[in-house]
């Protein structure tokens, strides 16, 4: 299936890391362990303390984000944003009515 094209290929941005990962309620420890990529470098992009973070550095961390149930969506407009992908919006919804 093709992605919609307003959601984010390769432009992820340290914003779009941080609220993902809160959305995910993942810590910086998981998202670098699902990623491969270093917890420091992970902190320091999230802080913006990296410019220009390594393209293969962003797609490990927007990949990761994407298999947990996030897309990152494009500025179009309104500037980048990310949400739940409908499926781990419904997985969600299902263990929250079981009570898990």
């Amino acid at each position: 299936m093709k992605a919609p094209s307003n959601v984010v290929k390769d432009a992820t941005t340290a914003s779009q890391v941080r609220a993902a990962r809160a959305l995910l309620a993942w810590s910086q420890r998981d998202l670098a362990a699902r990623s491969d990529v270093p917890l420091r470098t992970l902190a320091r992009i999230e802080a913006g303390e990296v410019a220009r973070p390594r393209g293969t550095t962003m797609r490990r961390l927007s990949s990761a984000l994407r298999d947990g149930g996030v897309e990152l969506i494009a500025a179009n407009g309104g500037g980048p944003g990310v949400r739940l992908a409908r499926e781990a919006a419904l997985r969600e919804a299902i263990a929250a009515a079981k009570g898990e």
